[in-house]
């Protein structure tokens, strides 16, 4: 009996009356393959189908075939399966297993999912973007177009508030399935061994506690495909007892080892499976009793800036950790051994990132457009995409031509949403049907979006030319999936392969991958693509000296990607195939402290062509020069020391009557073109002289300011002797002016300057220049402190006249004559 089998009843029965509910069950609970054949009498199916979904194609082909044999059949008759690439179905399928992706497009092609009553979301935990979509399209067909339809979300570890919140009208209904004790071993991690190394060893001791009599299982958690080789090289290396089954098991795999991992163990053999997190959730593995976990996950996390998915190491979820640990309890007492600690335990995140959150949304935005929407918001998502990298995808399609300049669907765009592929490449190969090049383009997007076809290659044709010869059973299938393609596509277009109008592989990569095309730069095996983005291949690669490359994929990388499959394309080909985006524009740069203008054509950021010009244009010298003033300040220009007092003495007036010109360093450097520009007609402004300058800066001020400038703001103050001393309009606290005492004398007020009458800062100094007193008010000084300082200074300069009331003495600049 299976744990689930607990709601069996409270479930049919509320699925009579009402159509969605949410299921909760820990893994091993039966809840895959339970659910869907217990509900297959149900009175409201009426002979329709269930779909049930799962995230993974192993998984769907899995669940398949347990339900099929437990009602003793093949798989394909009561029970069957459609994944990308295969399918077994047949007119009495009532239960059909599908992955997200594909019931994605049957509802898009079917919103109102003619002859299917339910529709069933499995491990929604996970969160996969076809997942989320595909439940937000079947609740609007639910409530818009069919309100028989059941829906159900089941799960082992999803927050059940929330998708509550979602779906008001769902019951919640949670088996506590069978709970063997599992017993968690914290073993912390060895920074001194690589990770394969450390695991590797823990995993070698712990299987002498492997009992051969029960035939039991290890499974053994790590993040990807290569970690998953090189445990099992090292644990080679180190030696397992001969009756221990070492399995492997991985997404990219052969279908015949996968079933082969997943097989009962045989009796007396006890199995260790090396796995990725494929096989947290839904797969069935014989007899686990031990878990090894080495908490790490690889995720791909989509960067909109760079236009590529890189697959990023990261540690696993809370959610994650414990689905792991929940494999050692399915049948028996079991353990789980972390290669972490308890205090990093408690640090884990609660769930990983939604995918919608992470991933590129091109795929998004069509099926919108599709659906007969433009955004998320009228939809039931638990979370909604990121703006920023939704206007990204739009643009991707645009420049694909799938979405018109309005964001709406063109033919085009139709054409390419009929496809079952990413958007990039459904795009590609319509031009490759259209120019008689289906199959050619069709086995070009297999090659791109299956993993581990045609070696290792980084040579585009070197990898075709592998496809071509190899007679594997996953390669035989992959052709399959690309015939099927072709025909799609030719469909599509009613292409009928004209003569000559065959296009090469590596033009249909680069109209699939535009910004990837990549120009050698510095050392053999350095490039940079049209998106501005450093790739590389290694040195003695034999596309490294090739000038220019067309990228297909990418190994990220922190400031540079691994170029993991190319082509190279000659500088001719790009014109010819991008004529169309190509941007011919006038260039400057700066030779030997000059700016020299080049006419260029260029692909984003690569130039393809760079020729000298005779002149250059003034707009854009202007235009240049403005920046380097701008980034280096007024400096850069030969502001004599007449200018900058102009500006200080405009400043002062402007702080008292706002109606006079901004001549601060701000405002003349943004506003450059329109005060220097006209003096420049043509010539550099970094070249021109003081007198020009200062021009410029005067005739900022209209003809009554130029008037009365020097009577408000004169730049220096005429003293009773004759002599002009120059007003500090810059000082702190107002204008000020430096005079020796003596000039002054006889003057009886106080000099002012500007609008408001501000009076100078008098700064009044002995005949030899040092300070005695410093007064915004003379007649006062001359009341008060004079008496002080005049008895002080006639005796350190007693040859100068001092005299008692300075008001009525003559200003001077000489001292008194000898002998008197």
């Amino acid at each position: 009996m299976l744990p689930v089998e607990e709601i069996y009843v409270p479930l049919k029965s509320w699925l009579t009356e009402k159509t969605t509910a949410l299921i909760i069950a820990p893994p091993g609970a039966g809840k895959t393959t339970g659910i869907p054949l217990a509900l297959l009498d149900s009175a409201w199916l009426d002979g329709q189908k269930i779909i049930l979904l799962e995230p993974r194609r192993l998984a769907a082909r899995a669940a398949a075939a347990r339900m099929a044999e437990t009602l003793g059949e093949a798989v394909g008759q009561t029970v069957g399966f459609r994944v990308r690439g295969e399918s077994k179905v047949s007119g009495k399928t009532r239960i059909e297993v599908v992955t997200e992706g594909i019931f994605s497009r049957l509802i898009l092609n079917d919103p109102s999912l003619e002859g299917i009553g339910c529709v069933i979301f499995d491990e929604f935990h996970e969160r996969s973007l076809d997942a989320d979509l595909g439940l937000a399209f079947a609740r609007d067909a639910q409530l818009l177009l069919r309100d028989d339809l059941r829906l159900l979300v089941m799960s082992a570890t999803l927050d059940g508030d929330r998708v509550l919140d979602l779906l008001p009208d769902a019951e919640r209904f949670e088996s506590q399935g069978r709970s063997f004790p599992i017993e968690i071993h914290y073993l912390g991690r060895n920074q001194s061994l690589l990770i394969e190394q450390d695991v590797a060893r823990h995993v070698a001791r712990l299987a002498t506690k492997l009992k051969p009599e029960q035939a039991e299982t290890m499974l053994v958690f790590l993040p990807g495909q290569g970690e998953i080789h090189r445990v099992g090289r090292f644990l080679d290396e180190i030696g397992l007892p001969p009756h221990i089954d070492l399995c492997k098991l991985y997404g990219a795999m052969d279908f015949r080892d996968q079933t082969y991992t997943l097989a009962r163990n045989t009796p007396g053999r006890p199995k260790i499976v090396l796995a990725t997190a494929i096989a947290e959730t839904s797969l069935t593995l014989d007899r686990v009793s031990m878990v090894v976990d080495c908490g790490l996950s690889r995720l791909g996390r989509f960067d909109p800036a760079r236009g590529v998915t890189r697959f990023v190491t990261e540690r696993v979820s809370r959610a994650s950790a414990d689905q792991r640990r929940g494999r050692a309890g399915r049948t028996q007492a079991g353990d789980a051994y972390r290669l972490w600690d308890a205090e990093q335990d408690r640090s884990l995140i609660p769930f990983a990132k939604p995918e919608i959150l992470e991933t590129d949304l091109s795929q998004l935005a069509l099926s919108l457009r599709l659906w007969g929407a433009k955004s998320t918001e009228s939809l039931a998502l638990l979370d909604h995409p990121p703006k920023a990298a939704m206007d990204e995808a739009v643009k991707l399609l645009q420049a694909l031509g799938a979405l018109d300049n309005n964001g709406d669907l063109t033919l085009h765009g139709k054409a390419v949403a009929q496809l079952p592929m990413a958007p990039r490449l459904a795009h590609m190969l319509i031009r490759a049907a259209e120019s008689g090049s289906a199959e050619q383009g069709a086995n070009l997007a297999v090659l791109l979006s299956e993993n581990g076809l045609g070696g290792k290659s980084t040579d585009l044709d070197a990898r075709l030319e592998a496809l071509s010869h190899d007679k594997s059973p996953k390669i035989h299938q992959a052709r399959s999936l690309a015939q099927t393609w072709a025909r799609q596509a030719q469909a599509l277009t009613k292409a009928t392969g004209k003569a000559g109008g065959r296009i090469l592989s590596h033009h249909l990569l680069a109209e699939c991958f535009p910004e990837r095309i990549a120009k050698a730069r510095g050392k053999a095996g350095e490039f940079v693509m049209a998106n501005g983005r450093g790739v590389y291949v290694d040195e003695h690669d034999r596309l490294a000296r090739e000038p220019y490359l067309t990228v297909g994929d990418l190994g990220g990388g922190t400031g540079r990607d691994r170029v993991l499959l190319a082509a190279p394309l000659s500088e001719a080909e790009i014109l010819k195939l991008f004529d169309d985006r190509l941007e011919r524009t006038t260039a400057l740069e700066k030779v030997n402290g000059r700016f020299r203008a080049f006419d260029q054509v260029r692909l984003g950021n690569l130039v393809l062509s760079s020729k000298p010009r005779e002149s250059i244009p003034p707009e854009m010298l202007l235009q240049a020069e403005s920046e380097e003033i701008r980034e280096k300040g007024l400096k850069a220009l030969n502001i004599p020391e007449s200018a900058q007092s102009f500006r200080a003495r405009v400043a002062f007036l402007r702080s008292q009557d706002e109606t006079w010109p901004d001549l601060s360093d701000e405002a003349l450097l943004s506003g450059l073109a329109d005060w220097l520009g006209p003096y420049a007609a043509g010539k550099s402004m970094l070249s021109l002289n003081g007198g020009v300058i200062s021009q410029a800066l005067h005739a900022m001020l209209d003809y009554d300011q130029q008037r009365m400038l020097d009577k408000l703001a004169p730049e220096a103050l005429k003293m009773p002797t004759g002599s002009n001393i120059r007003i500090d309009y810059e000082a702190e606290g107002g204008p000020r002016l430096e005079v020796r005492v003596q000039e002054l004398y006889g003057t009886t007020t106080h000099p002012v300057v500007g609008p408001n009458r501000t009076p100078i800062t008098l700064s009044l100094t002995s005949p030899a220049h040092r300070p005695i007193q410093i007064t915004k008010d003379l007649p006062a000084f001359w009341d008060g402190s004079w008496a002080e300082v005049r008895s002080e200074m006639k005796g350190r300069y007693p040859r100068h006249v001092w005299p008692e009331n300075p008001r009525e003495a003559d200003p001077t600049t000489r001292a008194k004559p000898r002998g008197t």
